[in-house]
């Protein structure tokens, strides 16, 4: 991972249940919205929890804190956003700094 990879937006996603693969295909939809209408966004990943069939991590990288204010400031991020957030009982979000990397 870069040193360059510094700034990030991150959930957790605790989906309704039967709600997976609907969460997933919403979820890949706004980020494939994102990669396109949103200069500053370098990737993102969404990751599936082992033991709990209901819990997603997302995380994006961006880069600078400027990008991803824009992002979330776009009407269509609300309208992307909320069609994830609908099929879940739960979720956090936040926008992060890196604070140590260790590569290997």
């Amino acid at each position: 991972m870069s040193e360059a990879n510094k700034f990030w937006s991150s959930g957790s996603w605790r989906v309704s249940e039967g709600k997976s693969e609907e969460f997933e295909t919403r979820w890949a939809a706004f980020l494939d919205w994102t990669k396109e209408a949103n200069e500053g966004f370098l990737f993102a990943r969404l990751i599936h929890d082992l033991s709990d069939p209901n819990h997603y991590v997302s995380f994006a990288s961006w880069r600078d804190t400027e990008s991803m204010k824009a992002w979330q400031d776009k009407p269509e991020f609300a309208e992307h956003f909320g069609a994830c957030r609908s099929l879940c009982e739960e979720m956090q979000a936040g926008g992060f700094v890196l604070a140590r990397a260790v590569d290997g």
